[in-house]
């Protein structure tokens, strides 16, 4: 069974589509790209296959079943933006993922804590945008989750945090589990992708696994993603 599954799914703002009747189909495991520049969809994909926006027409289906109660006991999602108040402190973070999701591994994430010489008492407020981004990414890979889904993770952080992050990313997924990774920095993640999807303007423009990319291309993912998008 798919871990997610789309069907001619449309999202509109007023009578801009976000996404228009798009047909999509991502199969368990795996690190999969969902790539576009900014305003192509992403995030509003994301947000729906997290149950956060409802579709206008279409579904969106995870595991077999709509975006819900059900299905958040599979998806871990990592938005755009950390979120978590500034007063919190990392131990208070520990505990609300510990309340909320059964399948929180505490240890995992006070040990990927220690390794950053994040601090139990330590405060959101008194940590960097960078640091602030690890702790949330921290959280969310240290759910047992089926699917996960990291929207633009390494976005505005400097090339040392990006490289932590993905390499949390790879370390800390279960290979059955898929991850699905928005964003438009294709060279930072490009090596441990191993699917990507082509997004514009609502539209998939490709879908492919990075290996048939190279081979049919005969170049890397970032520099068919140029190609592309320069012709739009």
């Amino acid at each position: 069974m798919a871990i997610l599954e789309c069907r001619g799914l449309t999202k509109r703002y007023g009578a801009t589509p976000a996404l228009d009747a798009i047909d999509l189909t991502v199969e368990p495991g795996g690190i999969v790209g969902l790539l576009g520049p900014n305003g192509s969809g992403k995030t509003t994909l994301i947000k729906l296959a997290n149950g956060l926006l409802v579709p206008d027409s279409g579904e969106i289906l995870i595991n077999g079943k709509k975006p819900g109660y059900e299905t958040k006991s599979i998806v871990s999602y990592l938005p755009e933006r950390p979120y978590f108040s500034d007063w919190m402190r990392t131990e208070q973070l520990l505990d609300l993922f510990v309340d909320f999701y059964p399948d929180f591994d505490r240890q995992r994430a006070e040990e990927m804590l220690h390794h950053m010489n994040i601090q139990p008492k330590q405060r959101i407020k008194e940590m960097s945008k960078g640091m602030r981004e690890k702790v949330q990414l921290i959280l969310v890979m240290s759910r047992r989750a089926k699917l996960y889904l990291l929207d633009e993770p390494i976005g505005g952080v400097d090339p040392a945090t990006r490289d932590y992050i993905l390499q949390t990313i790879i370390s800390n997924y279960d290979p059955e589990a898929s991850v699905i990774i928005s964003t438009h920095l294709i060279s930072d993640v490009e090596n441990v992708l191993d699917d990507v999807i082509f997004l514009s303007y609502g539209h998939i423009l490709m879908h492919k696994t990075v290996d048939e990319i190279r081979m049919t291309e005969g170049k890397s993912v970032d520099a068919v993603f140029r190609e592309v998008f320069r012709c739009l």
